[in-house]
């Protein structure tokens, strides 16, 4: 049987730490640690900090489940409800103490690194253009009760979600979630 790669084990247990304590708060001995290899295994497969932390940003972007936003055998409203209840049972399975990671690294990093802060804009973005792709076919079929653009909805889904999920992770409590959903309730049928 082969053996795990290590940088899988590398990237798994950075995204653990970096999820759990932030970028800054995470050195690389503990990743390694997490990962159970030597310190020395995370240099011989990523250049440094940083290029791992993006390499986790990518994996992220691919966890949030943005295929579900794709699944024509749901109608549009249900399925973009669906999608944000997935991403708050996420979060509860942590007790709302993770946050978002986009959310985490976009505070913590932006002002410290352009690399980190285009992973963090492109994983938004491409986010926004699934949620705004549904809002579309919603407005098609007549249930959007707004007469926002679905590209101007779908920007605030995104950023209103962010904002709930940060306040989410400062009480340690679905409410601001909540909250999210009774206004997203009133902009869809």
């Amino acid at each position: 049987m082969p053996r795990p790669s290590v940088r899988e084990q590398l990237v798994d247990a950075a995204a653990e730490c970096f999820h759990e304590r932030g970028y800054n708060g995470t050195g690389i001995q503990d990743i390694a640690r997490t990962a159970g290899v030597p310190k020395g295994s995370v240099y011989n497969h990523f250049a440094s900090k940083e290029a791992l932390a993006a390499e986790v940003m990518d994996r992220y972007a691919v966890s949030r489940k943005l295929e579900m936003l794709r699944d024509k055998a749901v109608a549009p409203v249900p399925r973009l409800r669906a999608h944000f209840e997935y991403l708050a049972s996420d979060l509860k399975q942590f007790s709302f103490e993770r946050g978002c990671m986009f959310g985490n690294f976009g505070a913590e990093l932006s002002n410290h690194s352009d690399a980190m802060r285009g992973k963090v804009d492109s994983g938004l973005t491409l986010w926004t253009s699934a949620v705004t792709q549904v809002l579309e076919e919603a407005r098609a079929a007549g249930a959007l009760m707004t007469s926002l653009t679905p590209d101007q909805l779908g920007q605030f889904l995104v950023n209103a979600w962010e904002g709930a999920v940060l306040r989410a992770k400062v009480t340690r409590s679905r409410t601001p979630l909540d909250g999210f959903f009774v206004v997203f309730d009133s902009f869809v049928a």
